[in-house]
């Protein structure tokens, strides 16, 4: 299709990532409640994106894997007004994900200049990530049909390092798979992803990395070992502009009083 006929505005989109909500409404993690900080970051993005086009959802939105835990998260990002795009984490059960919200779960989203690849890099019973040969065989046929169309791939798991050296091991472990894949489609603009519970963005090699704070609680960044930040839960803005440049940042719940308590379950 010829750019020309891509509409000129670009495309609003929102990720929310890592809610790690319980089927009980008081569920924690160290003390913070999921639900609680959900709420604050939902509110803190109708405050501050008034026109939201599309809203991606990168895994781990459920600690418990429990039906009630995807119809609260489902509840409480439905007044956006905005179609969404959920992919599973490593915490998520992906056949119910897809028993309480079956549109939601689309592999290929085509809006204005761009298409979406949302990829299943869940391993069920481990932490980390692999994509399997069905969903390198959908990212192939993903980006040999895109024509005109930019790139943006998201999936659950980190497929690069990002200096956090106890977050390595749980990656994505065929994650040059991916890469290969990203250098050989040069209308690949960019990756996005969840899992790391931390900001990130680079560019390399022209693709823009992008990884996006939890819902919830924060992971230190830098870290050798575990640990925990006290920075707020947040959101990532993303403008997918008709060619191809990409604007993007991350916006936080400043009303939300993060605190911890280490005596209790934890992640």
């Amino acid at each position: 299709m010829p750019q020309a006929l891509f509409a000129e505005s670009p495309v609003h989109v929102v990720q929310l990532t890592d809610a790690h909500l319980f089927a009980a409404p008081a569920g924690t993690l160290l003390g913070l409640n999921t639900r609680d900080s959900l709420e604050h970051v939902v509110a803190q993005v109708r405050r501050e994106q008034p026109r939201i086009d599309l809203l991606l959802c990168t895994g781990d939105l459920s600690q418990d894997a429990s039906v009630a835990s995807y119809e609260a998260f489902r509840g409480l990002t439905a007044g956006f007004g905005a179609p969404a795009r959920w992919l599973p984490g490593n915490h998520d059960e992906a056949q119910v994900m897809a028993k309480v919200a079956p549109e939601l779960i689309t592999a290929v989203t085509d809006i204005g200049a761009w298409r979406i690849v949302m990829l299943d890099s869940a391993v069920v019973g481990a932490t980390f990530g692999l994509l399997a040969e069905d969903q390198l065989a959908t990212l192939d046929q993903a980006l040999a049909t895109a024509g005109e169309r930019h790139c943006l791939v998201c999936c659950h798991h980190q497929p690069v390092d990002i200096g956090c050296a106890w977050m390595a091991p749980i990656g994505l472990r065929n994650a040059d798979q991916l890469l290969l894949r990203v250098k050989a489609y040069p209308q690949v603009k960019a990756l996005l992803w969840g899992h790391v519970h931390q900001e990130w963005d680079q560019v390399r090699e022209g693709v823009r990395l992008l990884a996006t704070p939890s819902t919830c609680i924060q992971f230190a960044p830098g870290s050798e070992d575990f640990q925990v930040s006290e920075e707020q839960p947040g959101y990532r803005w993303l403008r997918l502009h008709a060619d191809g440049q990409l604007e993007t940042g991350v916006e936080r719940a400043r009303d939300f009083v993060v605190k911890l308590d280490f005596d209790s379950p934890g992640y």
